[in-house]
């Protein structure tokens, strides 16, 4: 058996990039970044931070380009794939690694627990309307199976 999984939590680096597929889906391309604290041999203590390219499809995509921001924290289950493509001017091919979303949930930065893939964020800490109002969410749980699309 083989395993191809990731598990991130970080801040976003850019707002999502919404882009339409030939099939009509919707594809969300942006960047995270994590970091880790380590001592390193003389025993001080050292940051690294790295920096991974997501892309989501479908619904997934939608959502996290609705209330995803630059600096926000999301969660992703996804796996690993590698694009090539050749490069039109030099022919050179070129290779990108991303890692393709499977689930998500919205990183609560700082604020209260955050909304999972399915389900309505919470109220607390919602990301802002267009028109700077906060958007007003309902306190019962909301079932997917309700939701009209």
């Amino acid at each position: 058996m083989y395993l191809n999984k990731v598990f991130l939590y970080g801040n976003l680096t850019r707002d999502p990039e919404v882009r339409a597929l030939p099939s009509g889906g919707q594809v969300a391309t942006f960047g995270l970044a994590t970091n880790r604290s380590y001592k390193d041999k003389n025993g001080q203590k050292q940051e690294a931070t790295e920096f991974h390219n997501i892309v989501a499809f479908g619904k997934p995509a939608e959502l996290i380009a609705q209330y995803m921001k630059k600096g926000r924290p999301l969660f992703v289950e996804g796996r690993l794939q590698t694009r090539s493509w050749d490069d039109k001017e030099t022919g050179k091919k070129n290779y990108r690694t991303e890692i393709v979303v499977d689930n998500f949930q919205f990183g609560d930065g700082g604020r209260s627990s955050g909304g999972e893939y399915g389900s309505a964020p919470a109220s607390q800490g919602a990301p802002a309307a267009a028109n700077g109002e906060e958007i007003q969410y309902p306190d019962e749980e909301i079932n997917p199976e309700d939701i009209p699309f």
